[in-house]
């Protein structure tokens, strides 16, 4: 039996991670903060959700601390790491930048340093399309240069990835990068645009949209991201590549993919689709874009299709009309959430 180690496990594409790994017979080690980020009830259920299986084993911690992770795989024989762990979020002030340096670059370090240590199969960790910021050119490619991103949790994801193959050359741990495009699904989180906007409208209460609702997001239901990141996990990269080196592939076992939906789609037809889900309209405010805010994301998913013979199958109306029915059923539960 496999032991995986997830990190962010109360987390949006963390749960949904660990729930597709426990029924597919691996044991699970879930480690996460709770931080209050966003409501702590929802972590807690999803947590909930967890324990309801034998082979999952939960540690109330930060990543940052050091000594906590070595302990963690001190106590456990673990093959394989999948690092979702991390402060979210493009518009952070200037205040809250401590976060996103001892989350995502001190708390990266730790988690890599001890899979190293104890030789894991398999470093598997989010990034996210934002790094790809003030010169990308749509549709993204992990070929591109990403070298200007736009906000400080983008400079962080890519500092990972610069970190991971490091790790990847200098010791030969098998590591991979998933930027992930705009996840949505159930149980996700309510700081992004399909809940939020979800939870407002259902409320009769306004939403705003930055730039008048014609920034284009590339959607992307959270099965979809769950079959890549479970497939990538399967199949780590080996050393000795012998194609063209690239920003996402080196000679080294380290590759970066895109995981996305390959099809933009305005905020505003995201809204329209709600509006039809609840059976409702939309009160609509609107603000110019917001600086950190990249105008498109389009993922180009040609990589993950040639490699893996995966391809996004969820479309943006079956997607949100999913959500819509998990969202009035477990409000509808507890309204307290």
């Amino acid at each position: 039996m496999t032991t995986t180690l997830v990190t962010g496990a109360a987390g949006f594409i963390g749960f949904h991670t660990a729930v597709r790994l426990l029924n597919s017979g691996h044991a699970v080690i879930g480690i996460d903060n709770l931080t209050d980020f966003y409501k702590i009830n929802l972590k807690q259920d999803r947590l909930e959700e967890l324990r309801t299986y034998d082979r999952f084993s939960f540690y109330e911690a930060t990543v940052a601390d050091a000594a906590n992770m070595n302990a963690v795989f001190e106590h456990h024989d673990i093959q394989n790491v999948i690092h979702l762990a991390g402060q979210a979020g493009v518009r952070a002030p200037p205040s809250e930048s401590h976060r996103y340096v001892e989350s995502n670059l001190v708390g990266f370090c730790n988690v890599m340093e001890a899979s190293r240590a104890h030789k894991v199969a398999h470093f598997v960790y989010a990034s996210s399309s934002s790094v790809y910021g003030m010169e990308a050119i749509p549709p993204f490619s992990t070929d591109q240069s990403v070298d200007h991103p736009q906000s400080l949790y983008a400079a962080t994801k890519r500092a990972n990835e610069l970190l991971a193959h490091s790790y990847s050359y200098n010791y030969d741990l098998a590591t991979t990068g998933l930027r992930f495009f705009t996840v949505y699904g159930p149980w996700g989180r309510p700081d992004m645009a399909v809940y939020k906007f979800t939870d407002l409208i259902a409320k009769g209460q306004p939403i705003t949209l930055y730039g008048e609702g014609k920034l284009l997001r590339d959607f992307t239901y959270i099965d979809d991201v769950v079959d890549a990141l479970v497939r990538v996990l399967e199949n780590p990269p080996t050393s000795g590549y012998v194609g063209q080196t690239t920003p996402a592939k080196s000679k080294v076992a380290y590759r970066i993919y895109n995981v996305g939906n390959d099809q933009p789609v305005e905020v505003n037809e995201l809204v329209h689709l709600i509006e039809h889900a609840l059976e409702t309209t939309a009160v609509v405010r609107y603000k110019p874009p917001h600086p950190a805010d990249l105008h498109t994301t389009h993922a180009d998913v040609k990589e993950l299709t040639d490699v893996f013979d995966l391809q996004p199958n969820t479309n943006l109306k079956d997607g949100i009309a999913h959500f819509v029915e998990w969202y009035l059923q477990y409000h509808g539960r507890d309204e307290s959430n």
